[in-house]
């Protein structure tokens, strides 16, 4: 049987063996509560405790600053939201104008209740650099949130500068880094984040759990009310096994970032030359600075829909865009906000290797397009 191709890691990735290995014990005879205080609670809680450490360490930040989410659109939410709603002054939220949906939706969430939020438009190369914050910063903002890495066309943002930027004006900085997390390496405390998302299946973990980093001495509202879980921030019963799992997956991922970095970027090197040399006319979208693997490719009066589903057919997964918004057939927001002319936007798909691709599936991805845009 033939192998199906998948490249639509930035969407989701398989779990890694090793950390399903590790959930499995907390799925079956170690089914406890962990917020109990018997003894057959004992090891739940001690696996959460482990876990927090575990990813504490990965991202160079405190335990006591990790809080368990259900995943990086409950993160997003958590950040704008309290940090909004929690404000009497009602100051600004600033954001970019090609952010995750997550984080759109939480923002006009809040302008509906007045608070405002500016948005902010990045450069043709996906970048919101500091010049474009310092011009907005007129506002008394209470919240900058900009993504790590673009989900839709990779770019990677100057987060350090633009954190520093928005502390020198008195606001907080949010960063959501579900694409970046596991894939590059991250630490809070040199980029000086107040608040960072991100999400389990983005790095080999589990799905539906993520956490969401608090720098310590940041002032965040609860954002789910009930128990005493996670600090009395997030209540409801710890769900262990993912988060083992989670913690197994990123620390894998963070063990071995390097070589894995390394082998994706040159599969993406591969897959650039095999296109060019296979004459197709494309625009890469994204810049130079981009997440390694992440590829936005745009081809002039073509189909993207189309192309997805002619190379799905063909045995490989590619993307339009953000899977989280498949059913909308308007063109990308993130493709409009860098100004990609509408006639391009339409033909563009996103290829997103990982660390289990080869060069083989390199070359079926070229002579999949080859033949689809020659015929």
């Amino acid at each position: 049987m033939k192998r199906y191709i998948y490249a639509d890691h930035a969407a989701t990735t398989r779990i890694d063996q090793d950390a399903l290995k590790s959930m499995m014990l907390y799925l079956s005879s170690e089914y406890g509560n962990a917020s109990q205080p018997y003894s057959f609670a004992r090891r739940p809680k001690k696996a959460v405790k482990e876990a927090r450490e575990i990813i504490a360490s990965c991202i160079g930040a405190l335990p006591e600053e990790i809080f368990f989410t259900s995943g990086g659109t409950e993160s997003d939410n958590w950040a704008v939201k309290e940090m909004a709603l929690s404000d009497v002054g009602k100051r600004a939220i600033i954001t970019s104008a090609f952010e995750h949906h997550a984080i759109l939706h939480s923002c006009a969430a809040v302008e509906r209740l007045q608070y405002p939020v500016i948005y902010l438009q990045p450069d043709k190369d996906g970048q919101v650099t500091p010049q474009i914050l310092e011009a907005s910063l007129d506002c008394n903002p209470r919240l900058v949130s900009v993504m790590y890495a673009n989900n839709e066309i990779g770019s990677i943002q100057p987060v350090e500068a633009l954190s520093r930027i928005a502390h020198s004006h008195n606001a907080l900085f949010h960063t959501d880094a579900v694409q970046a997390v596991g894939h590059i390496p991250i630490d809070v405390k040199s980029l000086g984040v107040d608040m960072l998302s991100a999400s389990a299946h983005k790095f080999n973990g589990p799905k539906g759990i993520g956490f969401l980093y608090v720098r310590k001495g940041v002032e965040l509202p609860p954002f789910i009310d009930g128990g005493a879980q996670e600090y009395g921030m997030r209540s409801g019963t710890e769900n262990v096994a993912s988060i083992v799992g989670m913690a197994a997956a990123l620390k894998k991922n963070v063990d071995n970032i390097q070589e894995n970095m390394g082998k994706i970027k040159e599969l993406e090197e591969r897959l650039i030359t095999g296109v060019r040399n296979a004459g197709i006319a494309f625009v890469r979208n994204g810049g130079v600075n981009t997440l390694p693997g992440l590829v936005s490719l745009s081809f002039e009066g073509c189909d993207g829909e189309a192309i997805l589903h002619r190379l799905d057919l063909m045995g490989i997964a590619v993307a339009t865009g953000s899977a989280c918004n498949g059913r909308s057939a308007e063109v990308s927001h993130v493709l409009k906000a860098i100004g990609v002319e509408k006639s391009l936007a339409e033909g563009t798909i996103r290829i997103s290797l990982g660390k289990d691709n080869t060069a083989e599936d390199v070359g079926a991805i070229v002579k999949g397009l080859e033949k689809i845009l020659d015929d």
